[in-house]
């Protein structure tokens, strides 16, 4: 509740109705006739000099503008504040008010610009595309006036705006259409300027005081987001006690201006931007970030507001903690992202495939299952020394093999289960090679071969003994070919006639 509902509520209380409506009416008369002799005195001006800059823009002859200013000279260098002001505090009014007023000078130096790129386009109408922006415009006219020729070696000009917009304005002012300018439209365009420098004066001033205040009033608000950010969000929200009742979603709009494109897109438009948006602790981050980084701020400004109301921490230390938490968030979103490595592809979890039973997988269980030998091998009788099979192998033994009985290791027994089974095409090739060795067995036991080879060995030799001869030489592939001969005499012989000539 303000300092204007306390008082209204008490009026109730008491039972002065009557009186305040009196007092209302009388002030509302007060106050009709001070907007009559205003408006006596701006049509006054007005009729002195309608094309006038004054006529147009009125805040720095406005009593609310000398009212601000001289609160500001009067505590400017007033420091004996308490930290933790009420929003009755006239200090804190007159930080809010002063507040409120930087932000109109902003909008009244925006109106001067406009006043004097209408007049000055006479004179160079293509100045206003060289130098877009407000105050470096006004300055820029200020320097040139009506000799364009002005920009040769002003030392003025190039610290308003920079070498290659001197050369660029030099070029354009040789070639411009525009017409000289009279001494009264001169006049009035230098005006404006002066009030804009005036306005720009008054401003930096308003903010330096209000800045240098808001480390009473807020100490831990100011240290998360700045004197001036801070201060124009207590101005917009309406006071401290305001600013702590609004949730952060809608602190992060404060300052919001809502744009009416008629018929134009709104694609390039910022949606749900204000102050905190717009702050220099947001607008360091990445364009992508910066609605996430402006949620972020207002979410401990809100924190921090609501720590300032209990005037409990009056150093600022837990809104530095809280910029310090935004700082390390910032830094840790534009970090990037971590190298992958590169991994082993884990084994694939396959599920055990379905063996079918029936009589060959019991057949081939039996086939590969443990025999009875190697059952015996793997027994061992306790607290018994065996003796080792190897010497080699210390330690392996035989285990109960051949120690029932006689003593001695028993043949294996074939089973016929377990008997390693041959193919048929194994079999066909141990059964050619058995006929083949036949053939020249007759051969080889008179020494004809000292193998029982098929094939030509180099081993071989041609000599052989016999009871009769003793010593002869032979060919060992004799009989071989003299069986291939026998074969083929029939059909492939040079001395062989035909054998069957009887017609069919």
């Amino acid at each position: 509740m303000s300092l204007a509902d306390e008082l209204v509520a008490d009026l109730e209380e008491g039972g002065l109705e009557q009186s305040l409506h009196a007092i209302e009416e009388e002030g509302s008369g007060l106050a009709g006739d001070d907007d009559n002799d205003m408006d006596i005195d701006f049509d006054i001006q007005g009729e002195h000099d309608a094309k006038g800059i004054k006529a147009v823009a009125r805040l720095i002859c406005s009593a609310h503008f000398k009212y601000v200013m001289e609160g500001v000279d009067k505590y400017e260098t007033d420091n004996d504040i308490s930290v933790g002001i009420s929003d009755a505090d006239p200090q804190y009014k007159l930080i809010v008010d002063a507040n409120n007023l930087a932000m109109e000078i902003d909008n009244e130096i925006t109106i001067i610009h406009k006043f004097c790129r209408d007049n000055y386009a006479k004179r160079f109408p293509e100045l206003d595309s060289l130098v877009p922006t407000p105050r470096e415009y006004l300055r820029t006219v200020k320097e040139l006036g009506n000799d364009l020729e002005k920009y040769k070696n002003n030392q003025v000009l190039q610290q308003v705006i920079s070498n290659a917009t001197i050369m660029i304005v030099s070029v354009t002012a040789s070639t411009t259409q525009g017409q000289l300018l009279t001494e009264e439209e001169l006049n009035r365009i230098f005006e404006a300027c002066d009030m804009s420098d005036d306005l720009v004066n008054a401003r930096l001033k308003i903010l330096a005081f209000v800045e240098s205040k808001m480390i009473f009033i807020a100490p831990n608000t100011t240290a998360v987001i700045g004197a001036s950010v801070a201060a124009r969000l207590l101005g917009a929200a309406g006071g401290l006690d305001s600013l702590v009742r609004m949730p952060s979603c809608n602190i992060m709009l404060l300052g919001s201006q809502k744009k009416h494109l008629s018929g134009f897109s709104s694609a390039a438009v910022n949606s749900h931007t204000g102050f905190i948006y717009y702050s220099d602790l947001v607008q360091k981050m990445p364009a992508d970030l910066r609605k996430k980084a402006a949620r972020l701020v207002s979410a401990k400004l809100t924190l921090a507001s609501r720590v300032d109301i209990s005037h409990d921490h009056h150093t600022g230390n837990i809104g530095l903690k809280y910029k310090e938490e935004i700082t390390t968030k910032f830094e840790k979103w534009q970090e990037p992202p971590p190298v992958k490595q590169v991994k082993a592809l884990p084994a694939p979890i396959e599920p055990s495939r379905k063996k079918r039973g029936g009589r060959r997988y019991r057949n081939m269980k039996e086939r590969l299952g443990m025999t009875e030998m190697h059952k015996q091998a793997n027994r061992t009788n306790f607290g018994e020394i065996e003796d080792d099979a190897y010497q080699d192998s210390i330690g392996y033994s035989l285990g109960q093999l051949g120690k029932r009985g006689s003593g001695r290791i028993r043949a294996a027994q074939v089973d016929n289960k377990t008997q390693v089974r041959i193919s048929k095409t194994l079999q066909n090739k141990i059964q050619k090679a058995n006929r083949i060795s036949g053939m020249t067995s007759s051969i080889s036991k008179w020494g004809g071969k000292s193998t029982v080879r098929d094939r030509g060995s180099g081993i071989a030799s041609s000599v052989a003994f016999t009871p009769l001869k003793g010593i002869e030489i032979v060919t060992p592939d004799a009989a071989e070919i003299k069986a291939v001969e026998d074969g083929c005499t029939t059909y492939f012989s040079n001395s062989s006639s035909f054998v069957q000539l009887t017609p069919r």
